[in-house]
């Protein structure tokens, strides 16, 4: 018997790697499309075994993204997930951001996401429905300086998970997961976190005085595809120890 398949856009590394070798440890097929860092494509293909393919290909092109759902669709199937986790970071000063810095961003963690779904969700609701999970960003509810365009992506994602949550109901379920201070190589780059005055200032902002573990989000991740949330859609998982409190 085939087994169910999910699709976990970047899933080759960082969270997306944590999601990716979730998925494939509860019996999912895991096709993991992503851009470019090959090497890392190949790691996580290595470790994951026979249950996870790495697929490379640009999902803010329409073209791209035309090319990798026919490929899913003819050669795996149907998804029963969707994780649109791949994202990218361009900081500037807003009067020094380039044409470019805003495209790249809103491309990547809008417009990719938008159609993605909008490729896969006809077989999805044809089939047995599923779950589309947007992985999102704190960032998304409160701005931060030098971002307005990852800000302004990543506030659009929430809500578009709340549109496709209202047009593809009953038959997929649609939410958001938000990362707070997740222990991956992007984010100790950006915080200093071994740096101990800034990893001790940032604990002092975390309720659980702890940075969180990729993991933590394979966790919540595992919970919002089960059957466990089958009565949650439309929502926003918050995984940050409490850090924001939204």
């Amino acid at each position: 018997m085939r087994k169910r398949l999910a699709v976990v856009t970047g899933g080759t590394k960082g969270i997306g790697l944590s999601i990716s070798r979730r998925l494939v440890a509860i019996g999912y097929q895991v096709v993991a499309p992503y851009r470019h860092d090959q090497d890392s494509a190949e790691r996580a293909a290595k470790e994951l075994g026979e249950g996870f393919t790495a697929v490379q290909a640009d999902l803010a092109d329409k073209d791209e993204v035309a090319r990798i759902s026919d490929l899913l669709l003819s050669r795996y199937g149907t998804p029963h997930v969707l994780v649109n986790n791949a994202g990218r970071n361009i900081d500037r000063p807003f009067l020094e951001m380039s044409d470019s810095d805003w495209d790249q961003v809103i491309e990547a963690n809008l417009s990719a996401p938008f159609y993605l779904t909008r490729a896969l969700a006809p077989a999805m609701m044809e089939g047995d429905g599923g779950s589309v999970v947007n992985v999102a960003a704190t960032t998304g509810i409160r701005p931060r300086r030098n971002g307005a365009n990852y800000c302004a992506s990543k506030a659009g994602l929430l809500h578009l998970t709340k549109c496709l949550a209202l047009e593809l109901a009953p038959r997929i379920r649609v939410n958001s997961l938000i990362p707070g201070m997740i222990d991956t190589e992007e984010m100790n780059t950006r915080f200093r976190t071994d740096e101990p005055d800034f990893r001790d200032r940032l604990l002092a902002e975390i309720p659980q005085g702890r940075i969180g573990s990729p993991e933590s989000m394979a966790d919540a991740l595992e919970f919002l595809v089960s059957d466990k949330a089958s009565y949650i859609t439309g929502q926003k998982i918050i995984v940050d120890g409490g850090q924001f409190m939204w």
